[in-house]
């Protein structure tokens, strides 16, 4: 099979959807791997890494003239017209993003696999673990950093200093961004109150976070009561597929003291924050009530290398799959079929049809 490797193009997203080794593995297996020209620059990987490793350095024109393109983020709009029915393998987050990227996918007749629905046996989500696992730990240290009063933050210091702790923050959700987020914070030596939908993983999050750290169930009365003097608050709320649901809401911010910080990283999927709007890198944050948000869309982008191994190793077992087996690999594996978002036209993914209003443009695959 010819695989196609683009050069990311979102605002400063510097991460590449296969490194090196993984092109090795798949011309090993005699597909014909095409990367385009710098592709792996911004993550430290060069050119003569990739030819080296047995693949061709390409345009983006010949890079998405193939069977398989497998990316990153989204395609953005002036990428659209590259779309002309081939499978796209990539984060899509077809709830969260503008309707048109899904109309110009059913038009194509373009075969959409997201990473953020794949399942495993267990239900969990594999290749979306490894990216939230880096923005969970990096949501606290860029809160940190906007709480500075040089950046606007009200001058709170996360952590300890000479056996004193210092800040409040506020984890709302208690899946791999919510643990990730509180475990940092908690090292740090911040107060950590993580709220979760799951009573029965209480004692667990406690175990493995710290036995300081307070972890609640997710109540709407009980989130505004801690809200109102957190330093820092992150959102990290998922439903898999779907728009996330507010759960800090417009009156809730109001609340909250001025300079303190909202990092919303559920905002790849419509954002948990009733205020939030998606920012990118280059302008990350903006003001609502006195309270600083960060909604970049593409957080994991900020430490590129660590990134692009961590999703290379996450995802080049279903590359491998897809370039030996194409859609079959989809009909045989139940748990790998549940990244299939768009097919032939259709919606083939529930949450996003409802989501989106789409119903009658869905249909399950089969």
């Amino acid at each position: 099979m010819k695989i196609g490797i683009p050069k990311e193009i979102k605002d400063k997203e510097n991460r590449v959807s296969l490194a090196p080794v993984g092109a090795k593995m798949l011309v090993k297996q005699k597909h014909a791997v095409i990367i385009e020209k710098n592709a792996g620059a911004g993550a430290g990987f060069e050119d003569t890494e990739y030819t080296a490793a047995g693949a061709k350095i390409g345009t983006a024109s010949e890079v998405w003239n193939t069977d398989l393109v497998v990316k990153v983020k989204e395609p953005l709009l002036h990428e659209y017209h590259f779309l002309k029915g081939q499978m796209l393998f990539t984060y899509l987050h077809l709830a969260g993003v503008t309707k048109t990227l899904t109309d110009a996918l059913l038009e194509t007749k373009t075969t959409g696999i997201a990473y953020e629905t794949v399942e495993d046996e267990y239900k969990r989500l594999p290749l979306l673990a490894p990216m939230s696992a880096i923005a969970g730990n990096m949501a606290v240290h860029v809160g940190s950093y906007y709480l500075a009063k040089v950046n606007g933050g009200k001058g709170v210091l996360l952590g300890e200093a000479l056996g004193n702790f210092y800040g409040k923050v506020v984890v709302i959700g208690d899946g791999v961004v919510g643990r990730h987020a509180a475990k940092t914070a908690y090292g740090m030596g911040a107060s950590v109150y993580l709220f979760g939908r799951h009573e029965e993983r209480m004692g667990h999050l406690r175990e493995s976070i710290g036995r300081d750290a307070h972890i609640l169930l997710s109540r709407p009365k009980d989130i505004a009561k801690e809200v109102k003097d957190a330093d820092l608050i992150i959102g990290a709320v998922l439903v898999t597929g779907a728009k996330a649901p507010y759960v800090v809401t417009k009156e809730m911010v109001k609340t909250m003291q001025k300079g303190s910080v909202i990092v919303d990283v559920s905002i790849d999927q419509g954002g948990c924050i009733e205020t939030s709007h998606p920012t990118k890198h280059s302008d990350p944050v903006f003001a609502q009530y006195g309270v600083t948000h960060y909604c970049v869309t593409n957080m994991p982008g900020a430490y590129p290398r660590t990134s692009t191994l961590a999703l290379t190793s996450a995802t080049l077992p279903y590359v491998l799959k897809l370039a030996q087996k194409g859609i079959d690999a989809l009909r045989e594996d139940k748990n790998f079929c549940k990244g299939l978002n768009t097919y032939n036209g259709l919606l083939t993914y529930k949450p996003v049809a409802e989501s989106l209003e789409m119903m009658r443009q869905y249909q399950e695959f089969a």
